[in-house]
């Protein structure tokens, strides 16, 4: 049997159609409901692997990381030591099954820079699964969604995909009746928001969050396969701190919805703002004019970086 010295995994970025933050716990993370939704945004991850460097030899698993891709500018942010999540994947992976081997590892993406769709999470589930397969550690289901829990509270969910709710910090997850297909657009900002810096803002905002509730009304609606209901469904407890650190969000937002989109918000802790523009059992030409109507309204806002569409929900990590 060939023995394979590559694998490459594609894995899609999120949309946060719920997101409820409960009040800030003892260990600094928060109680969430989060309702992920996976979107048509796609990484790509290429685990081989490393070639031998001659007169130096590879330091850890993680011999080489490098990224590419269509973000332009937004290329710039994207970490490339030890501190990028895709690394520390395949560094735990090695950690816990002792059978790593120094791997290179490239990131193609086309998903938007800590711009809240959970890049970084996405590229540390993929290459997860990338490196259980080149390594042959042959990892059930069950442990790699365990070590992606460690890795961070969003990785679990790329390995899953669809559209799941996310309980504790995000990481237990049960998928969601949801047998609509949604077209969003995304409209990504030049300027980048910390994750820590708009939970520390909600925590100044809400000092008496409650603890968050399921929404009623965004189950009904994903299970109807409804785009107008869940439209007026979709919620953001972040959003407000978001908006409080980087006013011109808000501006977006209300450009998007002037132009008819069912629903708007600003996706996880941001700066990304998503606008569901149709779907379910509404015709294609009806969802293509309010996606063109609402893709020539952000553009004229002079607002966005760039602005994208895609589809929901799509599948998690899937091997190319």
């Amino acid at each position: 049997m060939t023995v394979s010295t590559t694998v490459t995994v594609r894995v899609p970025a999120k949309v946060n159609l719920q997101l409820a933050v409960g009040p800030r716990r003892e260990d600094g993370f928060h109680n969430l409901v989060n309702v992920f939704h996976a979107v048509s945004l796609f990484d790509e991850i290429t685990v081989r692997e490393a070639r031998p460097r001659r007169g130096r030899p590879d330091s850890g698993v993680v011999a080489g990381l490098t990224a590419g891709g269509d973000l332009g500018s937004h290329l710039a942010r994207v970490p490339l030591n030890s501190s990028n999540l895709a690394a520390g994947a395949a560094a735990l992976l090695a950690k816990e099954t002792g059978r790593g081997a120094p791997v290179e590892i490239h990131l193609a993406k086309s998903i938007p820079v800590a711009g809240g769709m959970a890049g970084g999470s996405a590229d540390a589930a993929a290459a997860l699964v990338a490196c259980d397969r080149l390594w042959g550690t042959g990892l059930s289901r069950a442990e790699l969604l365990r070590l992606a829990a460690e890795l961070g509270s969003d990785v679990a969910f790329p390995l899953v995909g669809g559209t799941a709710v996310g309980l504790g910090r995000g990481e237990l997850l049960t998928p969601m009746d949801s047998p609509g297909r949604y077209r969003w657009v995304f409209a990504l900002s030049p300027h980048g928001l910390s994750t820590g810096a708009v939970f520390a803002e909600y925590d100044r905002l809400r000092p008496d969050a409650p603890e968050p509730e399921p929404s009623a009304p965004l189950r009904e609606a994903l299970a109807a396969g409804d785009a107008r209901a869940l439209g007026a469904a979709l919620a953001n407890d972040l959003q407000e701190a978001a908006l409080s650190l980087l006013p011109e969000l808000g501006r977006t937002l209300e450009a998007g919805r002037a132009a008819g989109a069912l629903g708007a918000l600003v996706s996880g802790s941001g700066p990304t703002c998503a606008f569901l523009v149709g779907g379910g059992s509404e015709d294609r030409e009806t969802v293509s004019g309010r996606e063109a109507a609402v893709v020539a309204a952000l553009e004229a806002s002079g607002l966005c970086e760039q602005i994208v569409s895609a589809d929901g929900d799509v599948p998690g990590t899937v091997f190319v």
